[in-house]
């Protein structure tokens, strides 16, 4: 038996069908998602006359839970609209739903078939035949993703590198936990900070193994979860790609646990990116790993206080792994 809150977004779901879609007369087989870590997300089939069209909700927590560091789930849906037009993979977005809805923030978007769980594509024996070219084709990717125009959504926040660096310091002291590892990595990335980029660039900031819907035949069908999009650097999006925790395992494939780092640059600049520096793609490499370890730190508080979710607590841990991982990059 559905709950109240399923109930009630059938009922507005079914309200609001003939938006989604010409000649659609209500929904069908509402069900949560376990995917979305911060978001709602549900799965649902569109119905219209003999046809069944499965579709996404994507939707703040309650609907009314917005958070305060994400760009707001419509304007989400405006960069995955802008992306479409020059050539990025990503779901279709035929409604983004209005406040006469009823329904909280959020938007519908078309589902994409296929798999973003980062351990089975970095290691999965269905995905070894498209692994060796998934890296170049993440260079694609990002070298059009790149291309958006920035000022077309001037809600969106705007950091250099060193404002960047200065913003998770203060994140990593705010934790009141030292961790000499970070205090030497800090130095590290003040001493090889690159300068402010000419020309800022729409950035991603979450594309990574495991925000990508991956094909075993096609490679990368969709990339997901805009929510931290920002302006900046671009070589952030490649560095973050890059980052161990994101290999999954596979840490003798660089590139998401799947690729080599010159296939993605040579992907990458092959398809109008800048040309990459490689001390400048290093440095955003270990801000990666500097920025996923203090992300994990600052889960301890949470697993002490208001969430002492098991989620949290193995997340909060991890910053151990982190701290090896910057190691070995410094060393390097």
């Amino acid at each position: 038996m559905a709950g109240p809150v399923e109930s009630e977004l059938e009922g507005g779901l079914n309200a609001i069908a003939s938006k989604m879609g010409a000649g659609a007369t209500g929904i069908a087989d509402l069900r949560r998602m376990t995917a979305g870590a911060t978001q709602e997300v549900w799965r649902f089939e569109l119905v219209a006359a003999e046809t069944r069209t499965p579709l996404i909700l994507r939707r703040a927590p309650g609907g009314t839970r917005v958070s305060d560091t994400a760009v707001g789930l419509e304007t989400e849906a405006e960069l995955i609209l802008a992306a479409d037009k020059v050539g990025v993979p990503v779901p279709a977005v035929p409604y983004v739903l209005q406040p006469g809805d009823g329904l909280g923030h959020g938007f519908i978007m078309g589902f994409v078939e296929g798999e973003t769980l980062g351990g089975r594509i970095a290691r999965g024996d269905a995905f070894a035949a498209i692994r060796p070219k998934l890296a170049r084709q993440c260079g694609e990717i990002l070298a059009r993703l790149h291309t958006l125009d920035p000022d077309a959504f001037p809600r969106l926040r705007r950091s250099t590198p060193r404002e960047l660096v200065e913003q998770y310091r203060q994140t990593y002291r705010a934790s009141g936990w030292p961790r000499p590892v970070f205090d030497l990595t800090f130095r590290w990335l003040d001493e090889h900070c690159p300068p402010d980029p000419t020309v800022m660039k729409l950035v991603h900031g979450d594309f990574r193994n495991g925000n990508l819907m991956i094909g075993p035949d096609d490679g990368v069908r969709a990339v997901l979860d805009w929510e931290i999009a920002h302006v900046g650097d671009p070589m952030e999006d490649l560095g973050w790609l890059c980052t161990a925790c994101w290999r999954f395992g596979a840490l003798d494939r660089p590139v998401g646990g799947f690729g080599d780092r010159e296939d993605l640059w040579d992907g990458y600049e092959a398809a109008g990116g800048v040309p990459v520096d490689r001390a400048h793609a290093l440095f955003w490499e270990v801000f990666g790993s500097m920025r996923w370890g203090v992300m994990c730190a600052s889960m301890t508080a949470a697993f002490r206080g208001a969430d002492p979710s098991v989620e949290r607590g193995v997340i909060a841990r991890r910053s151990s792994e982190n701290e090896i991982d910057l190691l070995r990059l410094i060393a390097s």
